[in-house]
């Protein structure tokens, strides 16, 4: 019975920890959504406001690296389809084009969630 309750404390204890294991590895992992959101509704120390901007920093670095990635698709498609008479819409081009212009708006949307928590940790130092 005591090995049993032992094995339940142990299940308990990682399981709590596991909402506190994206933040401790923000830079290189990603969180579920749950986590997230736990994350937030949790943040009141600068430290946590600054896991929670480096978490949204990488994700905009992410976001970056696909839209520079999607760009040179985007390029090498443009050469390819520029002599195309017959084509079929929307065009390859026309979908990096738009990927691109996803990237780049997400990577904006993670730049102003970081800017959001970086002040909130500057308040909360305070």
């Amino acid at each position: 019975m005591k090995k049993l309750m032992k094995t339940a404390v142990m299940i308990t204890a990682l399981i709590a920890g596991a909402g506190t294991a994206c933040a401790e590895t923000s830079g290189s992992a990603a969180c579920s959504s749950a986590e997230l959101k736990q994350m937030i509704r949790d943040a009141r120390t600068p430290q946590q406001y600054d896991e929670l901007a480096s978490y949204y920093r990488w994700r905009q670095r992410d976001f970056e690296q696909n839209a520079r990635a999607e760009k040179i698709e985007w390029d090498r498609r443009w050469l390819i389809q520029a002599g195309a008479t017959m084509e079929k819409y929307p065009r390859p081009v026309d979908s990096s084009r738009n990927r691109y212009e996803y990237f780049i708006y997400e990577a904006q949307q993670m730049s102003r969630q970081a800017a959001r928590f970086e002040n909130l940790s500057i308040s909360a130092a305070r």
